[in-house]
């Protein structure tokens, strides 16, 4: 299952991936994520992922994840906060962000609060942290 929410007031895409993602809805997911991202642009996009109940996925909804993580830095994206709780899935993610570039725009975070307040009040040297 999965969730997206965009803040046109805040450029802020929030999105929940939960459970064991089947391919096809993993296609579904991308494709509503792409037009998210299209509704911002030529603004600096940040994204809210909790992915803490998101289990590990088989290859092609990981190169999914991957590309579609290549389209968001592509069209704008400036910020990623993921809470992850699955040290499992942190692993699997880590290397999706390493292969899509997005870890050099990301940053963990275990409360939801922190990671919005992060998202849309942190310095840029944070990110480099």
């Amino acid at each position: 299952m999965y969730r997206i929410d965009v803040d046109k007031q805040n450029a802020l895409i929030e999105l929940v991936l939960d459970g064991l993602i089947r391919p096809d809805e993993m296609t579904r997911f991308v494709e509503e994520l792409r037009a998210a991202t299209l509704s911002l642009a030529g603004r600096d996009i940040r994204i809210k992922a909790d992915m803490r109940t998101f289990r590990p996925s088989a290859p092609p909804v990981a190169e999914m994840l991957r590309d579609v993580q290549q389209f968001g830095i592509q069209n704008g994206v400036k910020r990623v906060a993921e809470m992850v709780e699955s040290q499992l899935s942190a692993l699997q993610l880590n290397r999706v962000a390493r292969e899509s570039g997005t870890d050099k725009i990301l940053r963990r975070f275990t409360d939801d609060q922190a990671a919005r307040r992060w998202l849309l009040h942190g310095e840029e040297e944070a990110l480099s942290a």
